[in-house]
Formats: structure tokens, C-alpha cells, sequence
């Protein structure tokens, strides 16, 4: 699956980017087919704790899955994010079924 990773404002590191690269790897286990996926991670301002935002774009053959997440780190916001998408690639499975 091709992963491309926006960090918008910020230059996230390598750590950053293989964290959630491998994340998203391991939800081909749950659907072998996920062409593509896009993740934006974002500051945001208003919070003081909290401020982290991960949003991820899944393209799987015929939808889009989409999930958003905001944590105190960005290694809690894409677990979280990551959770959220399993649980749709589940339910999409269950109606190819």
C-alpha cells in the first residue's frame, strides 16, 4: 500500500513517519485489498493539551474511509485514528460478504 504523510507546519521525523507507516501496514491484515492511504498531521492552536491531530484517508476499491483523531502526541492520535479505520474496514468487509 503506498502511504503518503503530510505534516502541515511542522517537519515531522523519520521515527514519526516509520510509526505510522508500519501502523498502517498492519491493517492490510484486516482488508488485503487498500490501494492507497493519506495521512495529514496537524497542530492545533486553540488546545493546550491535547493538540495534536492526525487525520487518515484509506482508498479501498469502491470507498473512501476516513478518520480523525486528537491526542497529546502524535503516536496517540494515529493509534487512535488507526483503531477507528480497523473497525470501519471491518464492517466493510462484512458487506462484501
Amino acid at each position: 500500500m503506498q502511504v503518503q504523510i503530510h505534516s502541515i507546519h511542522f517537519d515531522a521525523d523519520q521515527r514519526l513517519l516509520d510509526f505510522i507507516q508500519g501502523k498502517l501496514e498492519k491493517l492490510t491484515t484486516f482488508h488485503d485489498q487498500l490501494i492507497s492511504g493519506e495521512v495529514f498531521l496537524r497542530l492545533e492552536r486553540d488546545a493546550e493539551k491535547g493538540n495534536k491531530v492526525a487525520e487518515i484517508k484509506l482508498h479501498i476499491p469502491g470507498a473512501d474511509l476516513f478518520a480523525k483523531r486528537q491526542a497529546s502526541s502524535f503516536e496517540a492520535a494515529c493509534d487512535e485514528t488507526v483503531e477507528a479505520l480497523r473497525r470501519q474496514l471491518k464492517k466493510s468487509r462484512k458487506h462484501l460478504n
